[in-house]
């Protein structure tokens, strides 16, 4: 391909975000006048993406480092029980930290598993996913778990700082913390040189195990934050939240510029790109459409966009 050509492609795959959010955001104002585009639906777009938003940065480090994790609604689900139950005993901050700590646990359990016994991250987190899935079920015997900390629901999930959603503050610091750690620390430059080229960046003295294990590990912990905030949320914790998280969180980074082979990423485009499907979600709603044909849609923008990641690596 000519250099010219190829230029032109990186270019574009830089901004394919960008125009996917315009896309969406202008063809469902059109098609849903005074209905999408009003103050209390965004309001409502960002509190329901808030979840995967958050949950997504931690992806988008996982996916950089070459790697994945398919156990994040298991330790969403898992983390927001521990948090409930906590609460029933301790103060709101004793149970935001065992909630943190599940996902810590989780994700270095990933990750060891990941670096020790050589296990593809698919394979790893598949596997534990299954395990999670199953320790969030059993908990509580399937039964939900309520609460009535209104310091920890106003804080954590249901409150507003003015018009603004706490969920969307949440959501932006953790964003902006993911992305500082990304492009202005030597671990994030670390993430994208395992990524990019393994073996290069062994060679070049990056101990390449240690950054896998600590990208799962802050992929765990960006899951057990979602589970955090699910619970503020709802009022309570369910073995069934996030259960169906995993696939919108990865369309999320892969939409949002990471490149789906690794190397290459953007923790503000994951959060655009959760934003997009979002807003996807949302405006299929309003349409009246069913939820088999939002999975439909959600499946054909997976679909789309992990090919112009690949095509995009491919002219690289």
């Amino acid at each position: 391909m000519p250099k010219s050509e190829g230029t032109k492609n990186r270019n574009l795959g830089k901004f394919i975000v960008y125009i996917s959010f315009f896309i969406v955001l202008i063809g469902f104002s059109v098609l849903l006048p005074g209905k999408f585009l009003t103050a209390g639906n965004i309001l409502n777009i960002l509190r329901q993406t808030a979840m995967i938003s958050v949950a997504a940065v931690g992806m988008t480090f996982a996916i950089t480092a070459g790697q994945i994790d398919l156990s994040t609604g298991g330790v969403t689900a898992t983390a927001s029980l521990i948090t409930a139950l906590t609460l029933q005993k301790a103060p709101t901050m004793a149970a935001v930290l065992a909630g943190i700590l599940v996902g810590l646990v989780c994700g270095g359990l990933n990750g060891v598993i990941l670096t020790k016994c050589r296990i593809p991250a698919f394979i790893v987190t598949l596997g534990t996913s299954s395990v999670y899935t199953g320790i969030a079920r059993s908990l509580t015997n399937l039964e939900a778990v309520p609460i009535t900390n209104e310091t920890f629901t106003n804080y954590f999930g249901s409150g507003n700082l003015g018009v603004i959603p706490t969920l969307f503050f949440w959501t932006i610091i953790l964003t902006l913390a993911g992305q500082y750690l990304y492009k202005k620390t030597s671990f994030g430059r670390a993430v994208l040189a395992v990524g990019g080229n393994e073996s290069a960046a062994r060679y070049s003295g990056i101990n390449t195990d240690s950054i896998k294990f600590w990208s799962m590990v802050i992929c765990g912990l960006a899951a057990s934050c979602a589970g955090i905030l699910y619970a503020g949320r709802m009022h309570g914790a369910r073995y069934t939240y996030g259960e169906n998280d995993s696939m919108n969180i990865i369309a999320a980074v892969v939409i949002g510029g990471t490149s789906f082979s690794g190397g290459k990423g953007t923790v503000l485009g994951t959060l655009i790109g959760s934003l997009v499907i979002g807003m996807l979600n949302n405006g299929l709603l309003l349409l009246g459409l069913s939820v088999n044909a939002q999975m439909i849609a959600r499946g054909i923008v997976i679909i789309v966009a992990v090919s112009l990641s690949l095509r995009e690596k491919k002219v690289d």
